[in-house]
């Protein structure tokens, strides 16, 4: 019976030796896991200044009635600093805004578009046009545009990346063709909005102001 009670005593001892670094072994993956779900589930305000140059696009959205328009952006902010490219399907049909209804306003809805972002460590964001319009003035010439864009994913810092950044950018026809027709613009503006699911960026030069 002794004999037997040792053998328990042994065993409990040996199982109780081996649960101790099972257990430690199992804190230390529940403490990275909550470390990574932590990084990547804030939600982060971000600023995007960016200035740049937009023309018609050799892309078609294929969408009825509509020009497509291309931009070539750069800038910087709370992300870092950035080059992004979109192209957009503006509709051709004059349509009707309550902050686009002076005399001589034109209103022309976005119908369609997309894009990428790349930032300074070569991390790529997408974005996908939600809605968007153009007011622009036939008096003084200026653009001014709001377009809202849903963020899905991409690379590196955004693999896991979503959220929403509204797109505010004011336009000036600076060439024209021979029937005075305008092929190339300056646009200024900024990007706004929250994004979560980005991972830390350590190396992150200084937000600019």
């Amino acid at each position: 019976m002794k004999r037997f009670t040792v053998i328990d005593t042994a065993a409990t001892a040996l199982l109780g030796s081996a649960m101790g670094p099972m257990k430690r072994l199992a804190t230390a993956a529940l403490t990275l896991v909550l470390a990574v779900a932590t990084a990547y589930a804030h939600d982060e305000p971000v600023k995007l200044k960016f200035s740049g140059v937009s023309d018609t696009s050799p892309n078609n959205l294929q969408q009825p009635d509509t020009s497509n328009d291309g931009d070539n952006f750069a800038g910087g902010g709370t992300l870092g600093a950035f080059n992004v490219r979109l192209v957009r399907a503006i509709s051709n049909t004059a349509g009707s805004s309550s902050t686009c209804a002076r005399a001589d306003d034109l209103f022309l809805t976005e119908l369609a578009g997309g894009g990428v972002f790349r930032f300074h460590d070569g991390s790529l964001l997408n974005v996908n046009l939600t809605q968007g319009g153009d007011c622009i003035n036939l008096t003084t010439g200026l653009a001014h545009c709001t377009l809202i864009f849903q963020v899905t994913g991409g690379t590196g810092r955004f693999k896991h990346a979503s959220g929403e950044l509204t797109m505010r950018e004011t336009v000036s026809a600076v060439l024209f063709d021979a029937l005075g027709n305008p092929l190339i613009f300056d646009a200024t503006g900024d990007f706004t909005g929250k994004v979560s699911g980005v991972a830390e960026d350590e190396d992150r030069p200084e937000e600019e102001q």
